[in-house]
């Protein structure tokens, strides 16, 4: 009789910008590996001016639960609705332990060059869960990450911001803080990730209350 061999994840890491990452897809396969009750549940939270904003929430029964968000526009990625999808999948894995020591960044590679997961598929079960499409893997380099923020990105950060208590000034003091420049002078990708910083701290702040 055969024996199940355990999923490693050390075999299926990927090697980006002289670190080793592991992609969400086979972090969905780590999980159903250890856990195949596991629900996985997506839901579209904004879609404005073709910037999409997705949260994700893991239940692992009797083993806790966690919740991810993440956010794309139509400007990086023509595909930005699922490679939101993924981003926020990834976060709530890594939240469980489920790629966290492979990747301690929210934004991967953020330093040298912002790398985007391909969207994995997510199929709706009776149960409400999700059922996961294994792929072959893949990097996706995100288009033109270091030209200028555009004017709506920009206004949807300043949104996002107010949302979360902050005024201009604090926004300002926040992106030097994170990147040495004010919020009108980030580029796509700083803006990006300073979105997603202040919608997770914000979330954070929530459950923590």
């Amino acid at each position: 009789m055969s024996v199940a061999t355990p999923f490693e994840p050390a075999r299926y890491l990927t090697r980006v910008n002289g670190s080793e990452y592991l992609e969400v897809k086979w972090r969905l396969v780590w999980l159903r590996d250890r856990h195949p009750d596991a629900m996985v549940e997506t839901e579209l939270m904004s879609h404005v001016e073709n910037t999409a904003i997705f949260r994700a929430q893991i239940t692992v029964p009797n083993g806790g639960s966690s919740t991810g968000w993440g956010s794309e526009t139509a400007g990086d990625f023509r595909d930005y609705l699922e490679k939101a999808e993924t981003k926020a999948i990834g976060r709530a894995l890594a939240a469980l332990g489920f790629g966290t020591q492979f990747c301690p960044d929210f934004e991967f590679g953020a330093a040298v060059g912002r790398v985007v997961d391909a969207p994995v598929k997510v199929n709706r079960t009776a149960r409400g869960g999700a059922a996961i499409e294994r792929q072959e893997p893949t990097a996706v380099a995100a288009i033109g990450p270091d030209q200028a923020a555009t004017q709506r990105q920009l206004r949807y950060l300043q949104a996002v911001a107010r949302e979360a208590g902050l005024d201009g000034s604090s926004l300002d003091e926040r992106a030097m803080e994170e990147f040495g420049v004010k919020a009108v002078a980030l580029s796509r990708r700083d803006a990006s990730t300073l979105i997603d910083l202040i919608q997770s701290q914000g979330i954070g702040a929530k459950l923590a209350s």
